[in-house]
């Protein structure tokens, strides 16, 4: 028996990547898919790899960096399905610029679309969740939150954001039966997974590099109801990369 079976699944930057693998993994564990995405041509791409597989999902085209969008997504999805058990928040963009030249206006666009709009919709959607008894939540964060290159800094700030928040809304949620988690990817392949070289995979313990599939694993492991006594934990999901000592020769 599917345990997602007539689930509503809510899913942010479903429009492509590892948003759009999230997306087709729950349609295929027969979940009412809603995803969510700034880029309706990406979005409803989705929709259509969801239906060609006999999914089923209903899409909205959703800017999380604007607040009152974002109540309004909920809204709608309170009145056509009554309830949201499960929410991704996947929606993230990055700015890689120094820090002398990052303007205000760039690392405000950066916090408010990936922190922001990750507290936001983990509200809404948690609003809806304890009326029918929990729900589960899965925040995407990323190993910049643990680690960085240099230029990352809006980015990085974000990522640490969402782990501190993941453990802060585990603990609010709590008496609602909301199980609220953090997925930090490292390496994950969104492209020509074949154009990688041998060195980009033995970089890694695990001797690959990841794909969105390993994100969509973890996720459906997370939001399984039986795993409810998993809450306010940042699962590292990077083929142990982030365990590997370098030393230059």
């Amino acid at each position: 028996m599917k345990v997602y079976k007539g689930k509503v699944v809510v899913i942010t930057g479903a429009g492509g990547g590892i948003g759009r693998e999230l997306a087709i993994a729950y349609a295929a564990q027969d979940a009412y898919v809603v995803p969510l995405d700034i880029n309706g041509e990406g979005l409803r791409e989705t929709e259509a790899l969801i239906a060609r597989q006999g999914g089923l999902a209903a899409g909205y085209v959703l800017d999380v960096k604007q607040p009152e969008a974002i109540v309004e997504v909920f809204n709608d999805v309170k009145e056509k399905f009554g309830r949201v058990d499960v929410l991704l928040n996947n929606a993230g963009i990055g700015k890689w610029k120094s820090p002398y030249e990052l303007t205000v206006e760039e690392w405000d666009t950066v916090i408010h679309t990936n922190l922001r709009g990750t507290f936001l919709c983990a509200r809404e959607a948690a609003a809806l969740m304890r009326r029918n008894g929990g729900g589960a939540i899965v925040n995407i964060a990323s190993t910049r939150a643990l680690m960085s290159e240099p230029h990352s800094e809006a980015y990085a700030a974000t990522k640490g954001g969402i782990v501190a928040l993941t453990h802060a809304l585990a603990v609010s949620f709590a008496p609602d039966r909301i199980t609220v988690n953090a997925i930090s990817p490292g390496w994950i392949e969104t492209g020509d997974y074949s154009a990688l070289k041998p060195s980009d995979h033995e970089q890694h313990p695990a001797g690959r590099v990841g794909t969105p599939a390993d994100i969509a694993r973890a996720c459906l492991y997370l939001t399984n109801p039986d795993n409810d006594f998993v809450t306010g934990i940042n699962l590292v999901v990077d083929g142990g990369m982030t365990r590997k000592m370098i030393y230059e020769e």
